[in-house]
């Protein structure tokens, strides 16, 4: 769920959809539309030393955006 890689996102989506509570799965399924979106974790950013985007910047103003 937290790797920044679309690939491995859409790879363990049908499992936690399969494995987990419709909660855990949904959690899941935001985190693959973030790194679909951004192609990465804009919360991340500052942390790591990376610039926003606009979009990002945007985006993290939204209620629930963060994890």
């Amino acid at each position: 769920m937290h790797s920044e890689d679309l690939a491995v996102q859409e790879a363990v989506l049908p499992l936690f959809e399969q494995l987990t509570d419709p909660h855990t799965a949904d959690f899941a399924r935001r985190h693959r539309d973030v790194i679909a979106r951004f192609g990465r974790f804009p919360h991340r950013n500052e942390a790591l030393g990376r610039v926003s985007s606009a979009a990002e910047l945007t985006f993290l103003q939204t209620p629930g955006s963060r994890f």
